[in-house]
């Protein structure tokens, strides 16, 4: 959600850096900015933690894949009525709430671990519960922004809420790492059970101090939302979605894409962490770290050069996408940090450059009036099939090795890239383009 303005004309408006020390000049914003950048590092020991987690309880591939569903999958179902929700009711309200019940589900979490009694359907009950708190705050953050800046300030904010962000998505995992290595050496005997009550104790304190942060946010009367029912309105924004064929032609090709690379980074690396001697949950985090790293980067390059295109915008996103298969192939096989490095690092920056260049697309593409079921929708498509990817791909590793899941998973996307390029697959045509009309 805080990607949703990377871009913006060249040469148009103030001075970017004017903007943000403006910005930064309101408490208010500093008081948010504070608690986003706490919140989003807490969230990325968690990321770490709970699918060693469940490794520690289970070898089973299956279960973690189930888990890992249990966080996104009600966060994908329910999304779109947290959202109306909070059109109903105070973002910051909404957003406050879900705080406090993060804070409770993450001690427990810490605690269990720590005192051994953490059992797998405690665990399950647990991950159901933070990805349903999820399906709340995710829109209560995108909602709560507005009310705090002015309009013509939101681009700045938006942009620094995306840098924290991918700041976090690097230094989160490699702060876990360490965490849970030198915790490790520490106390042998107990495995990886302290460092990872350490990481959902570290997660919940996050939660904790961000509801502080967000107490003393100060925000700015709007509008009253529009009162339309939820299923009426929801109903008119696939319908939209679905009319307009460049819009549904990339949300097609987007639900491929994640179904066939969600499930390996999510199920697959850990599991190819904890079996490769030499590698461990250290290497895991590390690896995670470089990841989000390169997607820093390539954000960064989508931000200097925003018209860097390979032709249309359709071929650039499908050509990116054929080098991500083909680095894709070779990661199963890597036996060292560096080895994994050198294929994540550079799918990171593929997918940040995507990611900015995508999102302004829809941006342009979508009406204001329909922007944000448009963002939903995509939200939800991204969000709500990677779990049942992850669920896939651990049912599928009780039979096969993290190699062949990563081989045919890049396979199986140079070839949908391959079909998108035929006249058919319509989305070599994809370009810049003004608002659809609403019809």
């Amino acid at each position: 959600m805080e990607t949703n303005n990377t871009s913006s004309a060249p040469g148009a408006g103030p001075d970017p850096r004017a903007q943000r020390a403006a910005l930064l000049r309101n408490p208010a914003v500093r008081w948010l900015m504070a608690g986003s950048a706490i919140s989003l590092l807490g969230d990325q020991f968690t990321l770490i933690a709970l699918p060693w987690a469940v490794l520690t309880l289970t070898r089973d591939p299956l279960t973690l894949g189930l888990v890992t569903a249990m966080v996104g999958v009600p966060r994908a179902a329910f999304i779109l009525i947290g959202g109306a929700f909070v059109d109903r009711h105070s973002p910051k309200r909404v957003l406050m709430l879900t705080k406090h019940a993060n804070t409770v589900l993450l001690a427990l979490l810490a605690a269990g671990m720590l005192g051994g009694w953490m059992s797998l359907p405690l665990l399950c009950a647990l991950a159901l519960g933070i990805g349903l708190a999820a399906a709340f705050s995710i829109p209560a953050g995108s909602a709560m922004l507005p009310q705090v800046v002015a309009p013509a300030q939101l681009p700045a904010a938006n942009g620094l809420l995306m840098g924290l962000r991918q700041l976090s998505m690097f230094a989160g995992p490699l702060l876990a790492a360490l965490m849970m290595a030198a915790l490790g050496r520490l106390l042998p005997e107990r495995g990886d059970a302290p460092g990872l009550a350490l990481a959902f104790g570290l997660d919940a304190l996050s939660f904790a101090l961000s509801a502080w942060t967000l107490a003393r946010v100060s925000t700015r009367p709007v509008e009253a939302p529009s009162r339309q029912a939820v299923l009426q309105a929801v109903a008119a924004g696939l319908r939209h979605c679905w009319a307009d064929r460049p819009l549904r032609n990339f949300l097609l090709y987007g639900a491929l894409v994640s179904l066939m690379i969600a499930g390996p980074v999510q199920i697959a690396l850990p599991l190819l962490a904890s079996g490769t001697p030499g590698l461990g949950a250290s290497a895991f985090g590390l690896l995670v770290g470089l990841h989000g790293a390169g997607t820093l980067l390539g954000l960064t390059v989508a931000g200097a050069r925003p018209h860097w295109r390979l032709g249309t915008l359709g071929l650039t996103v499908l050509g990116i996408d054929a080098i991500v298969g083909l680095l894709f192939m070779p990661l199963g096989r890597i036996a060292s940090v560096w080895q994994g490095a050198a294929l994540l690092l550079p799918i990171g920056v593929l997918g940040g450059f995507v990611q900015v260049m995508v999102f302004s697309w829809l941006q342009r593409r979508v009406a204001p009036a329909m922007m944000g079921r448009a963002m939903s929708l995509f939200m939800f498509i991204f969000v709500g099939l990677a779990p049942l990817s992850a669920a896939a791909t651990g049912g599928l590793m009780r039979w096969v090795s993290p190699a062949t899941v990563f081989t045919s998973a890049g396979l199986l996307l140079v070839g949908i890239v391959m079909l998108s390029l035929l006249p058919a697959g319509g989305m070599r045509g994809m370009d810049e383009a003004r608002p659809v009309p609403l019809r």
